[in-house]
């Protein structure tokens, strides 16, 4: 019997179980939502079998689809690795990687992202620049780290900038706050109330640079380096927070604050992982930047990658 079966075959059935549908799927594979469907109905036909229930929720694999998704546990697996071997022949042995944060809520998505990538570059030294870096890119000139994650790409720098994913940033208030009837919160909103935010200068905050300063709105600020301190003073009424939907997710789900979209269209923050040029050629960053797209697309709620 001849086989059609080719690799991207099984990536798609294997991004299909993941993401769960096959719109996600395609975004996680950086395809069109119509070339994956075209791919999974020439394998139907060729076999004659449904591969999986159509309108299933969440998506059930038919005898036939499953079989092929043990196929792609084997093979996918064996076809990674040994690409990253090959990689490792043609470059030689593997550095580190000192990843230096502007982010206070990064460490949500890095450190599981970094714990996959060590199983697939376990002689890449990984480690975190202590501390929050309000200027991450100026260690990359100095040597002291080797990958910064920021959330704008500058012209002016000679860096390479990989993006990573956009995601939305709310407003986080008390449950009886006088603002809780709001569908969302417009600058104003924030002018006689405290902002609640981590230690950082205000051109580093989303909310300040998108939202307040276009405003002309300035507002009171009150600081702190932990995310639950920065939600029990705002479940005591004591300002208005903003974090992105993951961070506060826990919370919400408990009721313990509520959120409420910033703007009409929402707010929108983006990080980038930022290197010197000659570190984008290695095989490992290109794959640590793949692993934490993908580590992030399938365990943020409401992110889209860049």
């Amino acid at each position: 019997m001849q086989s059609i079966l080719e690799l991207r075959h099984l990536k798609t059935l294997h991004a299909l179980r993941e993401a769960g549908n096959l719109l996600r799927a395609a975004v996680l594979l950086n395809v069109t939502q119509s070339a994956l469907s075209h791919q999974i109905k020439l394998l139907e036909q060729h076999h004659g079998v449904p591969l999986f229930e159509r309108k299933s929720t969440p998506i059930r694999f038919t005898p036939a689809g499953e079989r092929l998704l043990q196929l792609a546990d084997s093979v996918l697996p064996q076809v990674a690795n040994t690409e990253r071997d090959l990689a490792r022949l043609a470059q030689g042995v593997a550095g580190q990687l000192r990843i230096a944060v502007e982010c206070h809520t990064c460490f949500d998505w890095l450190m599981p992202a970094m714990d996959l990538f060590r199983q697939r570059w376990p002689e890449v030294e990984l480690d975190i620049v202590s501390g929050f870096q309000a200027d991450p890119v100026g260690l990359l000139y100095s040597h002291k780290a080797d990958v910064a994650i920021v959330s704008e790409m500058d012209a002016a720098e000679t860096v390479a900038y990989h993006p990573l994913f956009r995601f939305e940033i709310v407003a986080l208030i008390a449950n009886d706050h006088a603002l809780a009837a709001k569908n969302y919160l417009v600058a104003e909103d924030f002018a006689t109330d405290t902002l609640i935010t981590y230690p950082v200068p205000d051109d580093m905050l989303d909310i300040v640079r998108q939202v307040l300063q276009p405003a002309g709105i300035t507002t009171a600020r009150r600081t702190t380096e932990l995310t639950v301190a920065m939600l029990q003073l705002v479940a005591s009424k004591r300002g208005i927070a903003t974090l992105p939907v993951w961070a506060a997710q826990n919370y919400v789900n408990r009721d313990y604050v509520l959120p409420k979209r910033i703007t009409a269209a929402g707010l929108t923050g983006r990080l980038y992982a930022a290197c010197l040029p000659a570190l984008s050629d290695k095989a490992y960053l290109s794959d640590f930047v793949a692993t934490i797209r993908e580590s992030s697309y399938l365990n943020l709620q409401s992110i889209e990658l860049i």
